[in-house]
């Protein structure tokens, strides 16, 4: 079933905006961490790849999230990329020496992309909650007579 309500625009357009950022940012680190030195840091950099898959996929999940199985993926994916992040940013601050050599993306809860990965899967969940099929449409305030605003 798909939605007829329109999913990108404003805030859903941003979040969309920002996973791909992520996703390029991701990729990026990965590829270049992986093909210079995997032995350096193995975990970490695998890790970070993991987390550039869970971008990608939640970018495309979100853009096609008007259908019902893409925005099962998308949650599926956020979720993903939640615990991720909660789970490898404890690990970087609990057991350092995990991450000795290198960082990931999401090590200290994506400290070295300003917490953006931390903060993002919130964000995902919340339009997803908002924009889900059945969802009320946002309604405008109704005018109000003799008002001056």
């Amino acid at each position: 079933m798909t939605s007829h309500r329109p999913r990108m625009t404003g805030i859903g357009r941003v979040l969309v905006i920002v996973y791909a950022v992520m996703a390029l940012a991701a990729t990026g680190r990965s590829l270049v961490q992986i093909v210079e030195d995997f032995a350096f840091a193995p975990l970490a950099y695998s890790l970070s790849a993991v987390a550039a898959l869970v971008y990608v996929l939640a970018t495309v999940a979100l853009v096609r999230s008007g259908s019902a199985a893409w925005y099962v993926v998308a949650w599926v994916a956020i979720c993903f990329e939640l615990v991720g992040v909660l789970v490898v940013g404890t690990l970087s601050l609990v057991l350092p020496e995990l991450f000795s050599h290198d960082a990931t993306v999401w090590s200290g809860y994506g400290f070295g992309y300003f917490w953006v990965p931390l903060v993002l899967p919130f964000v995902g969940i919340w339009w997803l909650v908002a924009h889900r099929d059945g969802a009320p449409e946002p309604q405008p305030l109704p005018a109000t007579e003799g008002s001056s605003w």
